[in-house]
């Protein structure tokens, strides 16, 4: 393992973590570029948590742009690009879809509030369902709906992670959940910030949990059987956030000061039954 392929696993998949536990049901063939490619998602969408500068954060994402560009020409300069650069050919992704991962970051450091459900689908749609197409296209496929069935299972996760890190996103600004929903259960962002567990809120949650949970039963029941063991990792990631959800509702969501999850042997075991 070359330094660019360690620094991309240790930056993608730190142990523990959910993709930690997903990637290992990746195709061995196809692991090290799967590494790569969730590292280049990871640097770019942490820009908004490592910036706090929007002018600077701006900056840095344009210095992205710069990167991709190299890195489709073949002269890739960060670790995680060098990393990737030897995939991209046999794998069919464009620099036009690779751009798609900045377009997502830069919905992140612009918008704080989602006036509808709209609005968040085109954030989930930007920032998980964008990278699972890519993700779809290194696993391999067989049947052309994968790469779109993909993309709603990937969006379908994003959805859930706006669940799991509501109280963590609170803590930086960011309330995911849609304004018009916000009103209609009478619970405001000041209070989701200061961490009040309302019954109210706690009905808000419920709705914003089972609709992440049928996003994601639907998307993974979805995708094309031909295909389902090549996008092993994918399925399994999707699973984890199932379980996860699972988890948070058993807390009686209890999610604004803590962050709950799933313990390692728990997350191992969920990945290795996902098909």
């Amino acid at each position: 393992m070359n330094a660019s392929d360690a620094y991309c696993r240790q930056k993608a998949a730190p142990p523990g973590s959910n993709l930690y536990y997903a990637l290992l049901m990746a195709p061995p063939a196809r692991r090290a570029a799967a590494y790569a490619l969730h590292a280049l998602c990871q640097e770019i969408a942490e820009v908004k948590d490592k910036v706090h500068e929007p002018s600077v954060a701006s900056a840095k994402l344009a210095w992205w742009r710069t990167e991709i560009a190299s890195l489709c020409a073949g002269q890739p300069t960060h670790p995680a690009s060098k990393a990737l650069s030897p995939h991209l050919e046999k794998t069919g992704i464009n620099e036009a879809a690779l751009l798609q991962l900045v377009d997502g970051a830069e919905m992140d450091i612009e918008q704080m509030r989602y006036l509808d459900l709209p609005a968040l689908d085109r954030y989930c749609r930007l920032n998980g369902g964008r990278p699972a197409i890519l993700a779809a296209h290194l696993y391999g496929f067989s049947d052309p709906q994968t790469p779109p069935r993909a993309e709603a299972l990937g969006q379908a996760i994003a959805l859930a992670r706006t669940v799991a890190n509501v109280g963590a996103d609170a803590r930086r600004g960011y309330i995911y959940f849609p304004v018009d929903e916000l009103q209609r259960f009478d619970v405001t962002a000041a209070a989701i910030q200061n961490g009040g567990y309302s019954g109210q809120f706690k009905s808000l949650m419920r709705y914003q949990t089972q609709r992440a949970r049928e996003q994601l039963q639907a998307a993974h029941a979805a995708l094309p059987t031909v295909d389902r063991r090549r996008q092993r990792a994918l399925l399994a990631l999707a699973r984890l956030h199932l379980a996860l959800l699972d988890e948070i509702e058993r807390s009686q969501f209890e999610i604004l000061h803590q962050r709950i999850d799933l313990t390692p042997l728990r997350k191992l075991w969920i990945a290795w039954r996902t098909r």
